[in-house]
């Protein structure tokens, strides 16, 4: 089997069919002959500028129920004294506070990163749409 005869089993016929493979993110018309890109591809900043926010949110939640725990263990120690569980307890304690502290530190490196990813996305969009205006003649539109 031909690498040719190979792809088209895999992604079905050329387009000159009037049917071919399509990027999920682009419109649903064919590309035929002669034609320039019938769908669009297009970026939006939307899921990342929203995942940077979740990430912010996720960041303050973790942090205010990490410093929840330590107020809330007070007077344990004094309380149990004696018993084998207040050694386990505070234990528990420190790994659940290091655990927490982790994933603050985590949401607050994810939120700075997808928030540039965000605006390198949307700037390289609008270069890309820029650098077609000049092989077409005519300036772009600004949405």
């Amino acid at each position: 089997m031909s690498y040719s005869e190979r792809w088209q089993e895999l992604f079905g016929p050329p387009v000159e069919s009037g049917v071919g493979m399509t990027l999920a993110s682009t419109a649903p018309e064919p590309v035929t002959r002669g034609e320039s890109g019938a769908g669009n591809l297009k970026h939006s900043q939307g899921p990342w500028t929203s995942a940077s926010g979740t990430a912010g949110e996720l960041r303050t939640g973790t942090e205010t129920s990490r410093a929840a725990l330590g107020p809330g263990h007070e007077g344990v120690a004094d309380g149990g004294a004696g018993l084998a569980s207040v050694a386990s307890l505070t234990s528990v304690l420190t790994s659940w506070q290091e655990r927490l502290k982790a994933v603050r530190d985590e949401c607050d490196a994810l939120e700075g990163t997808l928030l540039s990813v965000a605006k390198e996305m949307g700037e390289t969009e609008t270069a890309i749409k820029n650098s077609f205006a000049g092989v077409s003649g005519k300036p772009e539109e600004t949405r």
